[in-house]
């Protein structure tokens, strides 16, 4: 049994989920991917006591029900989830998206490549980072076979 902590994707595109799911499948990242369509259903997730929290979020900026910047607010302002780090999976290169996710507590925040190999070289940067990175939460992060 996976007993690593998942990764938790929001994005309310299908195709994009996908692809996400593939590159970390190639990339060898064992974590369990559990991606829900909205904000909302990703914020429902992280509050439930029963599911396992992530040690990282993937989230969309323009979802239905809930924005990322909604998200973001609330996540960051709870006191339980503020620690889980939250990357930004945008379509939008807009300056006032980027410093409005920093200015809310984002980890960070990428825009979404259009070619393939660009997004394998993004997703390994992310996991990289928080492979090697302390977590605030005191949570192993520790991805399976991962290789960049």
């Amino acid at each position: 049994m996976n007993n690593l902590p998942p990764i938790l994707g929001s994005d309310n595109e299908l195709a994009d989920a996908m692809l996400v799911e593939k590159v970390c499948k190639d990339l060898q990242i064992s974590n369990l991917i559990i991606h829900l369509f909205n904000s909302k259903e990703a914020l429902d997730y992280l509050r439930h006591e029963n599911n396992k929290k992530p040690f990282i979020v993937l989230a969309g900026l323009s979802t239905p029900e809930m924005d990322g910047f909604q998200f973001l607010s609330i996540v960051k302002s709870d006191d339980v989830l503020k620690k889980i780090p939250v990357v930004v999976l945008s379509g939008s290169d807009n300056d006032y998206d980027v410093d409005k996710c920093f200015e809310l507590g984002a980890s960070g925040y990428m825009v979404k490549p259009f070619e393939y190999n660009k997004m394998v070289e993004m997703i390994a940067t992310v996991f990289n980072y928080w492979t090697l990175s302390q977590s605030p939460n005191k949570q192993q992060v520790a991805l399976q076979n991962f290789s960049a």
